[in-house]
């Protein structure tokens, strides 16, 4: 259900009309030129490309369908900001259930598809500041994957279902589906998602690109369509750990109307470092209880710990299992701020039509069944009306905060003595079945303690399982993200694994 605006002609008449002084269209960039401008104004020329390869692929031919709408002025917008901020005109595809001015802010429910607010998140301001573009908005799983616990990922009634760019019959995964999708389809620089739990980091595994979830408090999140106050962030993904982290230099800031950005320990630039990081010496927690079942997966994994042990890494195994106590408080938590939060968001929309209360939702979903509740249903949100005991909304929260912290993350790396834990982040993409929902198989990865903890966690493509991507996770305590990032930087750079390039037809076995 895309709705782009946009053709070929009127296009090449505007960056004709647009042109960088001294800088030719279709040339390369000046031998003179820095690095960074010469990275840049490659950027600047790709700008236009990401609207024809939306239209091509998004729109037409393999149907993608990660993109919801696009600015077709995003290319002439480009070239006006080569020297601003740190982005420098470079383009970038936005969740939407983050708010922009251009368009509304769907979170992919029909009850929200005339939520035009005509403002942009904090975080949203802060790229444009910096010199980026918002190229458009990208689908998501609904309700960013809350609404029900049989939901079938990437699919909302307002985008439709998202396609995996590397075999379209299968899952994008996670809410932050579009943008992972895009990104790896060449749709954009780059992508913002948002998660909760696992929403950035396994779209980015499973698509085969770099996700990065900051610790939360790094990035604003008003003006983004909530789930929960302690969990929720919206983070970068992108092709490479260089990308995300330039995108996040430009999105992180504090944020008054949310306080815990006032308590956050942000460096000025995420990249600073990036290119000289190293891992010689560098003690790494292997958590062996999070590989998972799958033989290949495993043996992916092996390799790319070859590749860290070359690198000069000092590999300890690390056992950890969750407690029971971890899972029992972890979901009531959730529901209980879903509650609170979105009913917050959706009291103080502009405007005065459509929801203002989880409760209207349920109701507009009931109304309208055959378009909202055909594929699943709403029992995560019935289960949230529900959820309003603060004395034991306060006692769980208590207990995820131990487990997932002190007793969780703080001690694995303290006891160790390690900087970080690493895991195989997802099992490879599922096939899609919009009739029996997701199949998470094989009890793969680690993300949940990075995501309950709110602390740092950076997914880096490692490899393929018959053609089909798999990430490798770091994470790290509160506020070590740009460890985290150097990290993945230097793990990037010693990785000998060959990543598979997007087909964009369905899956077929490797060799064939």
């Amino acid at each position: 259900m895309t709705s782009h605006h946009s053709a070929r002609a009127a296009l090449a008449l505007l960056l004709a009309s647009t042109a960088i002084p001294g800088f030719a269209q279709s040339a390369a960039p000046p031998a003179e030129a820095t690095a960074e401008t010469r990275a840049a104004m490659n950027e600047l020329l790709a700008a236009d490309e990401y609207i024809l390869r939306i239209q091509a692929l998004d729109d037409n031919g393999p149907r993608i369908n990660a993109v919801i709408d696009y600015d077709p002025t995003a290319p002439v917008k480009a070239r006006q900001l080569l020297g601003t901020g740190v982005l420098r005109g470079r383009t970038v595809l936005v969740k939407d259930n983050v708010e922009t001015a251009e368009w509304p802010t769907t979170a992919g429910s029909l009850a929200l598809k005339d939520n035009a607010t005509g403002r942009d998140a904090p975080l949203i301001a802060l790229m444009r500041a910096n010199g980026g573009v918002v190229l458009g908005k990208t689908n998501l799983s609904e309700w960013a994957n809350i609404r029900s616990d049989s939901s079938t990922s990437g699919w909302s009634a307002v985008g439709g279902l998202s396609r995996n760019p590397h075999a379209i019959d299968r899952n994008t995964c996670g809410s932050s589906s579009g943008s992972g999708a895009a990104v790896a389809a060449g749709f954009a620089w780059a992508a913002i998602g948002t998660e909760t739990n696992g929403s950035i980091t396994c779209p980015a595994s499973i698509n085969g690109i770099v996700g990065f979830k900051p610790s939360v408090g790094i990035v604003s999140r008003t003006h983004v369509v909530p789930i929960s106050s302690t969990q929720d962030t919206a983070g970068p993904m992108a092709r490479t750990v260089y990308d995300a982290a330039l995108l996040l230099t430009a999105i992180a800031g504090e944020d008054k109307a949310d306080p815990v950005t006032l308590q956050a320990k942000r460096v000025k630039d995420y990249t600073a470092g990036l290119d000289t990081a190293s891992l010689d010496g560098v003690r790494i927690g292997v958590l062996r209880g999070a590989v998972g079942s799958r033989p290949d997966v495993s043996a992916l994994f092996e390799d790319a710990l070859a590749d860290l042990t070359k690198a000069g890494a000092v590999l300890v195994d690390v056992e950890y299992s969750p407690p029971g106590e971890l899972w029992q408080a972890s979901l009531p938590v959730l529901l209980y701020e879903l509650r609170a939060e979105l009913d917050k968001y959706l009291a103080g929309r502009p405007g005065s039509d459509g929801p203002r209360s989880l409760a209207d939702v349920v109701s507009f979903n009931i109304a309208n069944e055959r378009e909202e509740l055909r594929w699943f249903g709403q029992e995560l949100f019935l289960q949230a009306l529900d959820t309003d005991d603060a004395e034991a909304y306060a006692k769980n929260l208590a207990t995820l905060r131990r487990l997932s912290r002190a007793e969780g993350i703080d001690k694995l790396l303290k006891d160790n003595d390690v900087t970080f834990l690493i895991a195989p982040t997802a099992g490879p993409a599922w096939s899609t079945d919009l009739v029996n929902g997701d199949n998470f198989a094989g009890r793969i990865g680690a993300g949940y303690l990075a995501a309950i903890a709110g602390y740092p966690h950076l997914t880096v493509p490692m490899g393929a399982v018959e053609r089909l991507p798999v990430g490798l996770s770091i994470m790290g305590g509160q506020w070590q993200d740009h460890a985290v990032l150097k990290a993945g930087a230097a793990y990037e750079k010693a990785r000998s694994a060959k990543l598979p390039a997007p087909t964009f037809r369905p899956w077929r076995p490797a060799g064939e």
